[in-house]
C-alpha cells in the first residue's frame, strides 16, 4: 500500500493537489450523479428498471467517498479506490446492458475525467489506460462478433476518453502552474503559508469528525543569522536548501512540511498524537544535525502542541507550538520542548514546558 501511496502521490505537493481537488469536483461529481440518475429514470422502460439499483449502488459510493477520504490516512488512496469501484460498477452495468450496444458505455469515461482534477499525468494515463481496456474488453465478452463488424461504437467511445482526459490534463496542469507560483516557497519547493491555510481548515473538519489527534511541530534553524552574516546569502540558501531536505526525509508521505518563515518550518501531522509527534520532532532535529547543512555544524530547535477531536483548533496549536519553540531557545537551542504538560517526555534532550506559554513572547529573538 505504500508504495501505491507513494506512486500516486510522490510528494507532499501532490497529496495536497489530490485532497484540494477533492474539495473542487464535489459540487462536478454531484451534477454528474444527478444527470446520469435523470437519464436512467428517463431509459428505465427501455433498459430495464434494474439499471437503477447499479446507479444505486454507484451513488452511495460517491456520496460516503468524502468521509472514507476523511477518516483515511491515505486519502489518495480512497480517492483512487473510489474511481475504480464506479469504473467497475460501470463496467458490470454496460455488460449488462447490452456492451457496445449500451447507453452506459460512454459513462465509463467519467472516472478518468475525474482522476484527471486530482492527480498527476502518469497517473491519469495509467487509469485511462485501464477505462480503455475495460471498455474493450465488456465489448469483446459481450459480443466480439459485434465488434469485429461494426466497431464504430467502441472507436467513437475511446476517442472521447482521450480527447476529455487529454483536455482535462492540460486544463489542470496550466492551473497548477500558476498556482505553484503561489503556494510553493522557490527556494525550498516546499509548500508555503497560502497551502497552508487551505489545509488546516480541512484537517480541523477531519479531526472534528473522526476525533482523530493533530499535532504541530515548529522548527527554526538556531543562529541563522550568523550564517549570513558570516558566510553569505548564498551559503544561507543552500543551508535552507538543505534543511528543507532533510526535514522532508525525515516525515512520512502523509506528514506535511511548510516553509513559514525565513528560517521557520511548521510540520503538520494529522492523525498522530502528542508522543508520537516527539519522536518524530526529535528524528527532524537528529537528522538536521548530523547532516550538518551547507557544510556548516547547524541545529534546530522544535516546538510541540497536540489536541484531539473537537478541541482542535490551529491557533491554539500554533500559539502553544510557538510558546515552546521559545523556551527550546531559551534552555540551550538544539533541543525540542512541549507545551502544557500533556505527555510523559522521551527523550533526554526533551523538556516539558511548565506556566503561562504566553509569557514566552517577551524573550528576545530565537536566533
Amino acid at each position: 500500500m505504500d508504495r501505491i501511496s507513494s506512486w500516486l502521490c510522490p510528494t507532499q505537493h501532490h497529496r495536497a493537489r489530490a485532497l484540494e481537488a477533492n474539495a473542487r469536483v464535489r459540487t462536478a461529481r454531484t451534477m454528474a450523479a444527478g444527470t446520469c440518475g435523470i437519464s436512467l429514470l428517463a431509459m428505465a422502460p427501455f433498459v430495464g428498471w434494474w439499471f437503477l439499483l447499479l446507479f444505486a449502488t454507484s451513488a452511495a459510493v460517491l456520496f460516503t467517498a468524502d468521509r472514507r477520504i476523511d477518516s483515511s490516512a491515505r486519502p489518495e488512496l480512497a480517492i483512487a479506490l473510489n474511481g475504480l469501484v464506479i469504473l467497475v460498477l460501470l463496467t458490470v452495468g454496460t455488460g449488462l446492458s447490452g456492451g457496445e450496444d449500451s447507453p452506459a458505455l460512454p459513462w465509463m469515461v467519467l472516472p478518468a475525467a475525474l482522476s484527471a482534477a486530482r492527480f498527476r499525468p502518469q497517473v491519469v494515463i495509467v487509469g485511462a489506460g485501464l477505462t480503455a481496456a475495460a471498455m474493450f474488453g465488456v465489448c469483446v465478452a459481450v459480443d466480439a462478433q459485434g465488434v469485429v463488424d461494426d466497431p464504430t461504437r467502441l472507436i467513437s467511445t475511446l476517442t472521447l476518453l482521450i480527447a476529455i482526459t487529454a483536455v482535462m490534463t492540460a486544463l489542470m496542469e496550466s492551473e497548477l502552474e500558476h498556482r505553484d507560483r503561489a503556494v510553493l516557497d522557490p527556494l525550498t519547493g516546499l509548500l508555503n503559508r497560502a497551502a497552508l491555510d487551505a489545509r488546516v481548515l480541512e484537517i480541523e473538519e477531519q479531526a472534528h469528525l473522526t476525533g482523530g489527534a493533530v499535532s504541530l511541530v515548529l522548527l527554526d534553524l538556531d543562529c541563522f543569522k550568523a550564517v549570513n552574516d558570516n558566510h553569505g546569502h548564498k551559503r544561507g540558501d543552500a543551508v535552507l536548501s538543505d534543511v528543507a531536505y532533510e526535514i522532508r526525509k525525515s516525515l512520512r508521505s502523509f506528514e506535511l512540511v511548510y516553509r513559514i518563515g525565513g528560517e521557520e518550518f511548521l510540520v503538520l501531522l494529522p492523525g498522530v498524537d502528542l508522543s508520537k509527534a516527539l519522536e518524530i520532532a526529535e528524528r527532524v532535529r537528529h537528522s538536521v544535525q548530523e547532516a550538518r547543512p551547507g557544510g556548516l555544524d547547524l541545529t534546530v530547535s522544535a516546538g510541540v502542541a497536540a489536541d484531539a477531536g473537537g478541541n482542535i483548533n490551529y491557533d491554539t496549536l500554533f500559539h502553544e507550538a510557538d510558546a515552546a519553540l521559545f523556551e527550546a531557545k531559551r534552555g540551550g537551542r538544539n533541543r525540542v520542548e512541549t507545551a502544557g504538560g500533556l505527555s510523559r517526555l522521551a527523550f533526554p534532550g526533551t523538556r516539558q514546558m511548565h506556566g503561562d506559554p504566553s509569557a514566552l513572547r517577551a524573550y528576545p529573538g530565537r536566533g
